[in-house]
């Protein structure tokens, strides 16, 4: 039997759906922007997921993980440590030090990046850790792709190698400028199985890519529908598109354009649902993070399940350069919404040039 320590970070995400680009530092404001928590739904249905008892679990009081495996079922735990209201990053390290102390095999824990290197700060490489995705952007590799595949993970702990994986260190403040100044915070112990762990994100910069977002730009710029709302998603490709129009693109952020003109400027899921109100005739254009895959969840929470079924999934263009393509095989949906992320299929097409287009393959780990 596994012995794991779990905990939630339960502001993780907050920040995503209204445009704050992370949460550290701005749960009130994220309160106030009418944010929803969204961490322990998503540690409920990773856990929920998991078959059997066959797992023997440490935890947090309330809502740092007792009220998560309640909901789950779960109703077999030790609870370890008892955390401040509200919760920080002390909270988080003074847990995972409980969990050494108390011999656990594995750390699982849900929340973001800095969830990720608070676990690491403690933890270091002396157990595995594995992380339930519920940040804004998640560019560190500790994490299941979505909660099934952390569910997965979990039953198998022990079963399955690990490897050393990179926990990522986001400047927030930065990000919410625009700038994504990243720095390799160190290598955790991971549990891995392929298509079931996000690998790290990458950012690909050399000659050819610029001149193939050129020619994607020009591209989507020739093919845009009069009168159509068009909601432009975040990443380099993406701002070259609005670049191509005249406009000044909000980088890491959700841009709303309509006959060319800007209509929103990092946009909202509030502000966005409200856009497609006025103007139902609608285009979605993403960009996969580099290397790791993922079209939806990560990083475009302001594009949610809402958004996107109001706009309709038909809508849905993606865009990414052949060097991106190259460096990333697979394509993953972790919207949210597990129903939406079945209606996506097997493949999306992706505009990699000018009327050029390549079928990538999703995968559903389930």
């Amino acid at each position: 039997m596994t012995t794991v320590g779990f905990l939630v970070n339960p502001i993780a995400g907050m920040g995503g759906a209204v445009a704050l680009a992370g949460t550290d530092g701005q749960s009130a404001e994220a309160l106030r922007r009418g944010a929803v928590p969204r961490a322990a739904d998503r540690a409920v249905q990773a856990l929920s997921a998991l078959p059997g008892q066959d797992v023997e679990w440490c935890t947090c009081a309330a809502p740092m993980g007792e009220d998560v495996l309640a909901a789950a079922g779960i109703d077999h735990y030790t609870v370890l440590y008892r955390p401040a209201v509200p919760t920080g990053a002390a909270d988080t390290k003074a847990a995972c030090r409980a969990f050494l102390a108390a011999g656990v095999d594995l750390v699982v824990f849900c929340g973001g990046d800095r969830t990720a290197r608070d676990v690491f700060d403690a933890v270091g490489r002396e157990v595995p850790i594995l992380g339930i995705p519920a940040g804004v952007k998640m560019y560190s590799a500790v994490f299941a792709v979505n909660p099934a595949a952390a569910a997965d993970l979990i039953h198998r702990a022990g079963e399955v190698p690990c490897r050393d994986s990179e926990v990522m260190d986001v400047d927030e403040e930065a990000y919410r400028s625009g700038r994504l100044t990243a720095r390799l915070y160190g290598y955790a112990c991971v549990p891995y199985i392929a298509e079931r762990t996000q690998g790290g994100k990458q950012v690909f910069e050399q000659q050819d890519e610029e001149r193939a977002k050129n020619d994607i730009a020009a591209f989507i710029a020739e093919i845009m529908i009069p009168d159509a709302l068009y909601i432009i998603g975040a990443g380099s490709t993406t701002a070259r598109i609005m670049e191509r129009l005249g406009l000044l693109p909000t980088l890491l952020g959700v841009d709303a354009v309509r006959n060319g003109e800007v209509v929103a400027r990092n946009a909202d899921e509030r502000t966005l649902l409200t856009l497609l109100d006025e103007h139902p005739r609608a285009k979605i254009v993403v960009s996969p993070i580099g290397a790791q895959g993922f079209v939806l969840g990560r990083g475009n929470q302001q594009i949610s399940p809402a958004v996107i079924r109001k706009a309709g999934l038909q809508n849905l263009i993606v865009v990414a350069t052949p060097g991106k393509l190259a460096a990333t095989p697979l394509l993953y949906v972790d919207s949210g919404d597990v129903a939406l992320d079945r209606e996506v299929g097997d493949s999306l097409q992706v505009v990699s040039g000018y009327r050029i287009a390549q079928r990538k393959r999703i995968v559903h780990p389930e």
